[in-house]
């Protein structure tokens, strides 16, 4: 067996140990993980990620599976009193132990103590993100006891001395080469350790005699049945029935929320965990044990069946204050998978490391950071740009978005109000608005470097990024001078009996910054018979909501609410060009309007234009060909990027199915986000994070260019279109112009 050695500080990268200091500073982490972790963690995530989108197709009923997950989680939660008694009595009465412990120490005490009087030398461990919380193993270590990780992962980190960096994939950070680097420097050994299954080979041999010796093998949980005592433990390496098999002591840690009520509600948990965290149908390894096992312990000089012990230790640490929070408590129903992990971009990037606290990471991960500790441990949040991607990849559907911005609105109450940088982003409405009575004048002075200082020293406002530019004619005037030109060509019969009529919301970014995907939406519209009115441009709460400024975001969206009643009950539909907006009717209002009925009316009432458009031509059976000059679309190259709100709202597919009617020959990207995410990408700490997250849509762009070939490029978000125009400089249209452009 090889010896472990002290690792040579000057044979691995100072960064390669865990370093509080670089927790403790968001941005120092952001930029150590770009320089080191970031190309090993973005393989492996999008990785996981693709399967995942595989795996899940292939399961007939993938939504009502994650419906009846959250049904049993919900009803678990709400139980759990009463659900942790029956859990007792299931294990008491086989001979197992139980033990509720009300925080770390607690937990870490009774399992120290039940390894001194077992007289433990050796415990061999199972890979468990909750004995990572509580600090099981530097407690067992002070007491003399040997500790061993046996998931390879985690392994790795024991050597390297770093924090998990992923909840499924705790070593997913780590390159193979800096794998080989690590166990070179930490071992002496004459195996060689450059492919991944020499490195493979070699820590399972260095772990085969730990599993054979140990006195005590501690595993956590995935799932706890309270009828019957049942752990379900999934894994993808075998070592977790070693752990909970082997010796003749096996502690079970898990914290309360994985318990649910029968035996029976473990299935879909099962069913959902391989395809949502790894993207694999099951898990090569899925244990389903009820402890005690009856049967003898196989390690070395093993006792019979009747001399093994089994303790469950169910830890609360802060769960059921949890569970009283109105919004935290949405998180006990996390099972676990890792799936909100692989799919953020800018998870992707920069791994947990960063977008990470001290136990937890990911969206989901700033909820158990506050929950199970403090709420400044729940910093790396701002990282949550809000693009809601996670939301439809949650198998127990738990809006992660809002309980991060939920967090945001609390931190900033706890740190003494909101920021100017916030307040400048957040309020975007004014300056827009203001910006447009002084252009060009405004854009000339913000582009001058003083000014760009000033506002990055002031507001926070990276002065590296082209600042978008108020349009020199606003949506809304141009409105006013397009209708005085139609209004004599229309008769006065069409304007008092027009077949469909809409309102086109006016948002603050169309109507400011791109107010030609605006007109271009109505002279489209207009076109197929649709009498459009423009609404008043209106703050709708998109801005302070992705700043974490919740009451104002909830003030702004009671007044835009009401509004838009008023023109559905006047029998009008309502479109949207900006994806983030029309996402915000569709999904977050439910949390900010006090009337669920008028949340619906809303939600049912609203469309992307080419989602409405498409609705339009199949209610009145109009053929392409009446409507667009399918000569002149046919054969036409497109790269097309759907905004990543749009996505989660289901509206990105209609523009898809639309050009391709068309004759387009479309490239869609698969890049979950664009990286700029509204404001982020401008602000001074986030903008090398943006840019970074952006270089897979870059790429994506340049991979599928011809040489002389005339390509036009898509994008629904404007601020998907400002992020491709910094990141290649090409010019970038929304859906809506390009069919403008090819109407008859």
């Amino acid at each position: 067996m090889a010896r472990l050695r002290t690792i040579p500080t000057d044979q691995i990268h100072p960064r390669d140990v865990a370093d509080k200091s670089v927790k403790g500073s968001l941005e120092r982490a952001i930029r150590m993980a770009l320089e080191v972790e970031s190309g090993a963690v973005r393989r492996n995530t999008q990785t996981f990620n693709l399967g995942r989108y595989q795996a899940t197709a292939d399961i007939a009923d993938y939504e009502e599976l994650k419906d009846r997950a959250r049904a049993i989680k919900e009803a678990a939660i709400e139980s759990l009193s009463e659900l942790l008694a029956t859990l007792e009595a299931s294990v008491t009465s086989r001979g197992g132990h139980y033990y509720l412990a009300r925080d770390a120490a607690d937990a870490c005490y009774y399992i120290k103590r039940i390894c001194l009087e077992r007289r433990a030398r050796l415990v061999v461990k199972a890979k468990s993100m909750t004995t990572e919380e509580i600090g099981l193993n530097g407690v067992l270590e002070q007491a003399s006891i040997e500790v061993v990780e046996t998931d390879l992962a985690e392994f790795i980190l024991q050597v390297s001395g770093e924090q998990p960096s992923h909840i499924v994939a705790p070593a997913i950070h780590r390159s193979r080469e800096r794998i080989s680097q690590l166990f070179k420097a930490a071992f002496e050994t004459d195996h060689p350790l450059d492919s991944g299954e020499d490195l493979t080979r070699f820590a399972r041999d260095q772990l085969r005699e730990k599993f054979l010796t140990a006195d005590i093998g501690i595993s956590g949980a995935n799932v706890i049945a309270a009828d019957t005592g049942t752990l379900v433990l999934v894994e993808s390496e075998g070592n977790i029935r070693m752990v909970t098999q082997a010796p003749p002591v096996h502690i079970a840690v898990a914290g309360v929320e994985k318990v649910v009520s029968r035996r029976e509600d473990l299935a879909p948990f099962i069913e959902l965990l391989g395809p949502s965290g790894t993207g694999q149908p099951l898990t090569s390894y899925t244990s389903v044990i009820t402890p005690p096992l009856d049967f003898p312990s196989f390690s070395f000089g093993g006792s019979p069946a009747r001399d093994r012990q089994f303790h469950l230790v169910l830890i609360d640490n802060g769960r059921m204050t949890m569970r009283e929070d109105p919004v935290l408590r949405e998180a006990l129903y996390c099972i676990r998978c890792s799936a909100c992990l692989n799919v953020c971009a800018n998870f992707q990037t920069v791994g947990g490391h960063a977008f990470g606290g001290e136990t937890y990471s990911g969206g989901i991960g700033g909820s158990w950071e506050a929950g199970t500790g403090t709420l400044q441990k729940a910093r790396f949040t701002e990282l949550c740009t809000g693009c809601s991607r996670c939301v439809p990849q949650c198998p127990v559907r738990i809006d992660i978005p809002w309980l991060n911005t939920v967090l945001k609105s609390r931190l900033d109450r706890a740190g003494g109000g909101v920021s100017l940088q916030k307040r400048f982003f957040g309020n975007f409405y004014h300056f827009a608005r203001w910006g447009s009575r002084v252009t060009p004048f405004a854009g000339s002075v913000l582009r001058l470097s003083p000014s760009r200082w000033l506002l990055e020293k002031m507001a926070g406002v990276d002065r590296r990024p082209d600042l978008p530019e108020s349009a020199v004619r606003p949506l809304t005037r141009q409105y006013r001078q397009w209708r005085k030109i139609q209004a004599p060509s229309v008769s006065h019969a069409e304007q008092e009996t027009p077949h469909r009529k809409a309102l086109l919301f006016a948002d603050v970014y169309t109507n400011y910054t791109l107010p030609q995907r605006g007109m271009a939406t109505i002279k489209v519209l207009e076109c197929l018979g649709v009498q459009v009115e423009l609404s008043r441009v209106m703050a709708e709460g998109r801005a302070t909501l992705s700043q974490g400024m919740i009451v104002k975001a909830g003030r702004r969206a009671e007044n835009t609410a009401a509004y838009l009643e008023s023109r559905i009950d006047q029998g009008r539909d309502i479109v949207v060009v900006e994806p983030s907006v029309l996402a915000l009717f569709r999904h977050d209002y439910r949390h900010l309007l006090g009337n669920p009925a008028l949340f619906e009316k809303l939600k049912a009432n609203s469309y992307d234009p080419i989602e409405y458009l498409l609705k339009i031509i199949g209610e009145d059976e109009l053929e392409l060909k009446q409507i667009f000059n399918v000569e002149e679309t046919a054969g036409g190259r497109i790269f097309f990027h759907g905004h990543c709100q749009q996505k989660t709202i289901d509206a990105t597919a209609p523009t898809v199915t639309l050009l391709r009617q068309l004759g387009f020959e479309i490239d869609t990207s698969s890049a979950e986000c664009c990286g700029m995410a509204g404001s982020f990408g401008y602000k001074r700490e986030y903008h090398e994070l943006s840019m970074s997250v952006g270089e897979d849509l870059f790429n994506q762009v340049r991979q599928t260019e011809i040489p002389g070939g005339d390509r036009t490029i898509l994008a629904s978000g404007i601020s998907c279109c400002e992020q491709i125009r910094a990141g290649i400089s090409r010019r970038v249209l929304h859906p809506m112009e390009l069919l403008a452009e090819v109407m008859l």
